[in-house]
């Protein structure tokens, strides 16, 4: 008896770890491919910004994670507070997919529909509950999406190095492509503030080699005033700033910085992945220091009235308190760029995550954008 006990001991010890190995070596920091996708049509590339594959042959409903591990660190996460965020009965749902790179979704309020980018196919999708997926119009490698407050959509375009609006009649007005006189380098993700500015990072995943035709002396973080269409650097010092978004009360901003893994310049190379929250003052600049810094990946974000940060972790969304403390983590079968709330009453989390689209019901809404 004594004897079987022990192999059984040292069977579960074996298998625990393993299992701990693989969770710790799915999640490190780092990817382990590169996937470049050119449009022919601008000769532009998209860089895969820090995710490596995963396997996207997955059930359509998958159960809630009980359990998170944000970078190499096992962290349980008590299952209430899990239950706290969703809604109940509510699983990750799969909406479609086959797509080349899914991001930048936005909830259309005027047609009821959700708008997202297929970066490397070069074009703006839209799905709605009725009439399924179609496209929207074709885009310059769009990354990032967002409704300013007239309810028109703003776009990131890093095929064409810019941010462009699109007018009620479908237009598109450029609103932004160059700073002191040098082209951008792919505008990647964007937040409003109630005033109307725009607040957008600038990292140079759309260029080929994060290098070719490189005008910016770094990867800064701009605020746009499109009355004016005054362009500022707020922060120079990140190395890859990512997501962006304001906290309810509009007193911090939250930014993704993907760190120095795959920065062109090899001094770098050591800076961390990191999600920032910096305090905004009186004339609209920012705090040099943040007010809080976690090491974490993440790609975009969101926010939700309450201001929990729901961020695009590797193995899924991690969910993170005003502070900046992980809440939980909810569990998604392909790594995640980013997401948005939407639906009849804001409590739909849509997911972009590589070649799909996903959505899972919550208990809160989340922010919109509004006028002062």
């Amino acid at each position: 008896m004594k004897y079987h006990l022990t192999v059984f001991v040292i069977y579960l010890g074996i298998l625990t770890t393993n299992l701990f190995s693989q969770c710790s070596h799915e999640n490190r920091l780092g990817r382990t491919n590169t996937d470049s996708y050119v449009d022919q049509s601008s000769s532009a590339a998209f860089v895969d910004d820090g995710f490596s594959k995963i396997d996207t042959e997955v059930p359509q409903n998958i159960p809630l994670t009980t359990k998170s591990f944000l970078l190499n660190t096992a962290q349980d996460v008590d299952r209430s507070e899990l239950q706290k965020l969703v809604a109940p009965g509510a699983s990750i749902k799969k909406l479609v997919s086959g797509m080349g790179f899914t991001e930048g979704p936005v909830w259309f309020f005027l047609n009821k529909t959700l708008v997202f980018s297929d970066i490397p196919n070069a074009k703006l999708m839209e799905w709605s509950g009725t009439d399924g997926l179609k496209l929207f119009r074709a885009s310059a490698n769009p990354n990032g999406n967002l409704l300013d407050l007239e309810g028109r959509i703003l776009t990131c375009r890093h095929g064409a190095r810019d941010i462009v609006r699109t007018e009620v009649d479908g237009k598109l007005t450029v609103l932004c492509s160059r700073f002191e006189n040098k082209l951008l380098n792919s505008p990647n993700d964007v937040a409003i503030k109630s005033d109307g500015t725009i607040w957008f990072t600038d990292p140079p995943w759309g260029l080929p080699n994060q290098t070719e035709g490189k005008e910016q002396q770094g990867n800064f973080v701009f605020r746009l005033n499109p009355k004016t269409g005054q362009l500022s650097a707020l922060l120079k010092t990140l190395c890859m700033p990512n997501g962006i978004a304001f906290s309810p009360d509009e007193k911090y901003l939250y930014i993704a910085d993907t760190g120095g893994n795959w920065h062109h310049d090899d001094s770098l190379r050591d800076r961390p992945a990191t999600i920032s929250s910096y305090k905004l003052n009186k004339d609209g600049t920012l705090h040099a220091k943040p007010t809080w810094e976690i090491k974490a990946f993440c790609d975009g974000m969101a926010v939700d009235v309450t201001g929990k940060i729901y961020t695009t972790a590797r193995e899924g969304i991690a969910v993170l308190s005003p502070a900046g403390k992980l809440i939980a983590t909810i569990k998604v079968p392909e790594a995640p760029s980013n997401c948005c709330f939407g639906g009849d009453d804001f409590k739909t989390l849509f997911i972009t995550a590589r070649t799909s689209l996903y959505s899972i019901d919550l208990k809160t809404a989340g922010t919109k954008p509004q006028k002062k």
